[in-house]
């Protein structure tokens, strides 16, 4: 019979190499991913007291589900709406408030605020 030697004591693995192929692919994900907006909608708040500095007509422009509009409580078209809020102001730069109704979606919101920034409006206002 063959005499092999004595059976030797297994020895634990080692975690080394895992936490550095963990480490490694976290710094590639870290790298190759981008942080940032990639887009977005700049609005400003309506604060108490600058209801002062308000000229001209009312500007309201409600948002409802599947994308209704309605300007001063009036249905309105998306493509009319930069029409219509154009003979109620005195310049791009004049405020136009926005209000989401009961049931509207973020995105509504968000694509009626672009619809109004390609028409050239520069100051949106969001309210509650």
């Amino acid at each position: 019979m063959f005499a092999f030697g004595q059976p030797r004591q297994r020895r634990r693995a080692s975690l080394t190499p895992m936490i550095d192929v963990v480490f490694l692919l976290l710094v590639f994900f870290m790298l190759a991913s981008r942080f940032g907006a990639e887009g977005g909608v700049v609005l400003s708040a309506a604060v108490p007291g600058e209801a002062a500095a308000w000229t001209g007509p009312p500007r309201l422009v409600e948002v409802g589900p599947a994308g209704v509009l309605a300007l001063n409580g009036v249905a309105v078209a998306p493509e009319a709406l930069a029409g219509a809020l154009a003979a109620l102001m005195q310049g791009p730069d004049d405020a136009v408030v926005l209000r989401a109704r009961e049931g509207a979606r973020v995105q509504d919101l968000v694509t009626a605020a672009e619809g109004l920034r390609a028409a050239g409006l520069t100051r949106l206002m969001l309210v509650e």
